[in-house]
């Protein structure tokens, strides 16, 4: 096949790419630069903005699939800056398919489009979008996600994945963040609970949108149903920190806060950064503090039942990777 992949060059999107060409398919990515290790696969390489719906039509000219992984993440920065990335984005995504006649969309959604800031434990797709949402960046993913699941018709075929805290070697933004903050001594736990919560290995994550993709087309089981991507294994959210930081060689965070406070922290850090336009996301925000005091981990069985996904890499053997990668950096 033919497979168009927006951020190909990126961190999940980059293992997509690898997978497809690996069992021959053609692969095009579009993203806004170009990157020496998809040359070295053999990939096609369109640059541009998805805020232009010209170029993302032209990209898509001649592709069979699209895989969107594309978009803007992060805890903080002007809401218009993550619709254009995530809503916009996706809307002339959209468009491309139907103008270039390509009957199946493989979206990458977020669990986060479900959080409304307590616990989820066990949760599986039925669950609602909430009235509000404390982060722009979960608040544009959702309206895009309703967007894709919208579009769905006889000649779309559409599915959404919702990847739980993708991580392994290659992570540009949860893993260092995670081992900066470590090693600057920048990290506190908030509160005292053992709340579960679950991650997903990026090889793992990645081989689900090829499953997904592979039984997708037009009124099959996947199209125009969202699905839960995790290890399936709940640990304590501060253990898999720490388990993070010891594959960097850094030592186990050990000070708390209360939650309380890390919330009432986060609403000054949001006020003072909102007034005062500083550069940077504050180092607290409400999410943040609530993302980080609560449970939440996902029933993957429907991802199981429709797709046949099941999480080939551990947690444990996932780290042993990460630790070496790390170690190779160096």
């Amino acid at each position: 096949m033919k497979v168009l992949v927006t951020g190909g060059g990126g961190f999940l999107g980059g293992v997509i790419v690898r997978m497809l060409r690996e069992r021959g398919d053609e692969v095009r990515s579009f993203s806004r630069g170009k990157y020496p290790a998809l040359a070295e696969l053999g990939v096609e390489q369109v640059s541009g903005a998805l805020e232009n719906s010209d170029a993302v039509i032209k990209a898509a000219s001649g592709c069979d699939l699209v895989f969107h992984v594309a978009a803007k993440a992060g805890i903080w920065g002007s809401y218009n800056d993550f619709y254009q990335a995530n809503v916009t984005g996706t809307r002339n995504v959209i468009a491309a398919c139907k103008s270039n006649h390509i009957s199946k969309l493989v979206y990458t959604s977020s669990p986060s489009v479900v959080f409304d800031g307590s616990d989820v434990e066990g949760g599986d797709e039925s669950l609602p979008y909430p009235a509000k949402y404390e982060a722009h960046y979960p608040a544009t993913k959702a309206i895009a996600e309703q967007m894709v699941l919208a579009a769905n018709s006889p000649d779309l075929a559409v599915t959404a994945l919702r990847p739980h805290l993708i991580w392994g070697p290659g992570d540009n933004h949860l893993v260092p963040r995670i081992i900066a903050k470590g090693r600057a001594g920048k990290l506190r736990r908030i509160g005292n609970r053992t709340n579960l919560v679950d991650t997903v290995y990026v090889d793992n994550a990645a081989r689900a949108h090829l499953l997904a993709a592979d039984k997708l087309f037009p009124g099959s089981i996947v199209s125009g149903k969202s699905y839960f991507i995790s290890n399936g294994q709940p640990i304590p959210l501060w253990e898999m920190v720490n388990l993070i930081l010891a594959a960097a060689g850094v030592p186990p965070v050990t000070r708390s806060i209360s939650p309380n406070l890390a919330y009432t922290i986060g609403c000054i850090c949001e006020g003072i950064w909102g007034a005062l336009r500083l550069d940077g996301e504050p180092p607290m925000t409400r999410f943040v503090a609530h993302e980080l005091s609560t449970a939440h981990w996902f029933d993957i069985s429907a991802a199981r039942k429709d797709f046949g996904y099941l999480p080939e890499v551990s947690i444990d053997e996932g780290l042993i990777r990460l630790q070496r990668s790390l170690h190779n950096l160096h």
